[in-house]
């Protein structure tokens, strides 16, 4: 079959932009949010012809919907005392350089970097 024939495959990438072509992480790790997604799709690629002929697809948009928002429930953990840590990592540098202020509170402090930033804002709101 010639490759005009394939309608796919003969468009941009920006053409393509809504379909969804990607693959899903590893399902060997462990995913104690997904595990029913997860063996649903192994039993449908089971069957191989389903796969091939793309009777999986349904399985995998909920697949790939449940790792995304456990991926989501992970970093909202994860970045639960974010603020907190930060300002800890701050008081450690200041501690390590022997300096009384960080780095934004120079920055804040510095005319020549405040008069560079307001040239930038106004040079954004004419655009």
């Amino acid at each position: 079959m010639p490759f005009s024939t394939y309608p796919l495959l003969n468009r941009r990438s920006s053409e393509c932009s809504s379909l969804s072509f990607e693959m899903h992480p590893p399902l060997d790790r462990p995913h104690p949010d997904c595990e029913e997604q997860i063996s649903d799709l192994k039993i449908c690629h089971a069957e191989s012809w389903k796969k091939y002929l793309g009777r999986c697809n349904n399985i995998k948009v909920r697949l790939d919907n449940c790792l995304k928002a456990e991926k989501k429930r992970l970093l909202d953990e994860m970045n639960v005392n974010l603020v907190e840590q930060k300002l800890k990592e701050q008081d450690v540098i200041k501690e390590a350089f022997g300096k009384s202020e960080t780095f934004e509170e120079y920055l804040a402090r510095d005319r020549d970097y405040q008069a560079e930033l307001s040239k930038k804002r106004g040079r954004e709101q004419k655009l």
